[in-house]
C-alpha cells in the first residue's frame, strides 16, 4: 500500500477539503507543531488518489476482495444477529429478515453475509490519565487489526483535547503501531470532537463502504466543543460507521461522572449498531478487541430501495427483525437511522487548521 508522508498529507487534506469542511460544521484532527494562522482554502475538489491495494501476505492472509455495489437510492445496512444467549446467528437468509423504515415494512433488494473490507478508524484516549494503560490498550488495537480482514484499511487517532491524524490510512502494520506509539498522555479528552473528526475522515477518503469507528477511553468528555446529540446526528448524517467502544471505567463510580460516560458510549454504539463494552480491568481490554473484530467479521448486508423517496429528506427511523426455525428468539444489532439528505450543521465546531 502506498504510504503518505503524515505531514504532508494531511497539509494538503486540509486546503483541498477545506470549504467543504466548513460548510459541514465539524472538529477537525488537529496537526502536531507550533500553532499558524490559517490560510483561505481553495475551493473543496472531490477527486482523491487511488490507493495501491493492501498486500495481503502482509497481513497474514489471502482472502478475494467482495465488491459491493449499490445505486444511490439504496439504503445499506450492516447487521449483526444474535441468540438468547449472545451467540453469533450465521446462518440466516433473505427471507429471514424483515426491515422496516418508519414503521412501514421494506422490500429487501440485495443480501449478503460476505466478510467484506473495512475500513477502520481507531481513536484512542491519549489524556493524562490513560499513561499508564496504553501499552495494554494498544496491543489489543493491534491485536483486533491482525485478526480483522486482511483488506482492511485502518488509520489512527490519539485525542486529548485535540485529536491527532497519527496514522493516516494503510493495512501496513508496523506503520499502525508507530501511529499508536505517539502517547503524550496529557490534557483533557474530546471525545465527540475526535468521533466527528474520525467519521468526516471516513466519509471523505475512506476505500470501504463499511465503515467502523473503534474508541477507548476511560473518561468522560470535558473538551469538546460538540455534544453527544450533535455527534450522533452527525454519524447519522454522514449514514455513517458502526461505532464500539471500550470504556475503562472500572476506577469510575457507577455515578456521576462515570454514569454519563457509560451512558455517551452506550449511546454512540447503540445508534449505530455497534456495542460497548465496559471491562472490569485492563486484562479484559485484548479479548474485547477479539469480540469487536468477530462481530465485525459476521454481519449481514441487507439493502432496500425505502417506498418514501429519498429526496424528500427527512430523519429515517430503521427496525430489523429477524426469525428463523429452530433459533428462538434473535435480536438484530443495526444503525437505528439516517437522515436521507445531510444537511450542513449549525452550531457544531468547525475544523481546525492543519499546520506544516
Amino acid at each position: 500500500m502506498l504510504v503518505r508522508n503524515p505531514k504532508a498529507f494531511f497539509l494538503a487534506l486540509m486546503l483541498t477539503v477545506g470549504v467543504a469542511m466548513s460548510l459541514a460544521s465539524a472538529p477537525a484532527f488537529a496537526q502536531q507543531g507550533p500553532p499558524a494562522a490559517a490560510k483561505p482554502a481553495p475551493p473543496a475538489q472531490t477527486s482523491r488518489n487511488p490507493r495501491t491495494p493492501a498486500q495481503p501476505a502482509a497481513r497474514g492472509g489471502s482472502n478475494t476482495p467482495f465488491t459491493y455495489r449499490t445505486s444511490v437510492s439504496e439504503v445499506v445496512l450492516y447487521a449483526t444477529v444474535v441468540d438468547s444467549h449472545q451467540r453469533l446467528a450465521t446462518n440466516l437468509q433473505r427471507q429471514d429478515f424483515t426491515v422496516y423504515e418508519n414503521n412501514v415494512q421494506q422490500t429487501i433488494s440485495s443480501f449478503g453475509q460476505e466478510d467484506v473490507p473495512v475500513s477502520l478508524a481507531i481513536l484512542v484516549d491519549n489524556s493524562g490519565s490513560m499513561a499508564q494503560k496504553r501499552a495494554a490498550v494498544n496491543r489489543a488495537a493491534i491485536d483486533l487489526i491482525q485478526a480483522s480482514n486482511p483488506q482492511d484499511e485502518a488509520f489512527i487517532v490519539n485525542f486529548s483535547d485535540e485529536a491527532f491524524l497519527d496514522q493516516d490510512f494503510t493495512s501496513n502494520i508496523a506503520l499502525l503501531r508507530k501511529g499508536l506509539s505517539h502517547i503524550d498522555s496529557q490534557g483533557g479528552t474530546a471525545l465527540y470532537d475526535a468521533v466527528i473528526a474520525g467519521a468526516d475522515h471516513l466519509a471523505k477518503q475512506a476505500q470501504h463502504p463499511k465503515q467502523v469507528i473503534l474508541i477507548i477511553t476511560d473518561g468522560e468528555d470535558n473538551s469538546s466543543s460538540a455534544t453527544l446529540a450533535e455527534t450522533v446526528r452527525r454519524i447519522q448524517a454522514l449514514n455513517g460507521p458502526i461505532v464500539y467502544s471500550i470504556g475503562l471505567l472500572y476506577d469510575e463510580p457507577d455515578h456521576g461522572q462515570g454514569r454519563q460516560a457509560r451512558k455517551a458510549l452506550q449511546t454512540l454504539s447503540d445508534q449505530t449498531g455497534g456495542l460497548a463494552f465496559f471491562p472490569k480491568s485492563l486484562d479484559q481490554v485484548d479479548s474485547i478487541a477479539a469480540e469487536v473484530a468477530q462481530d465485525i467479521r459476521h454481519q449481514y448486508i441487507l439493502g432496500y430501495h425505502p417506498t418514501q423517496p429519498i429526496n424528500q429528506g427527512g430523519y429515517r427511523a430503521i427496525r430489523v427483525e429477524a426469525k428463523a426455525k429452530g433459533l428462538g428468539k434473535l435480536t438484530v444489532r443495526t444503525r437505528q437511522g439516517y437522515f436521507a439528505q445531510p444537511q450542513t450543521q449549525s452550531g457544531t465546531p468547525q475544523f481546525t487548521p492543519a499546520h506544516p
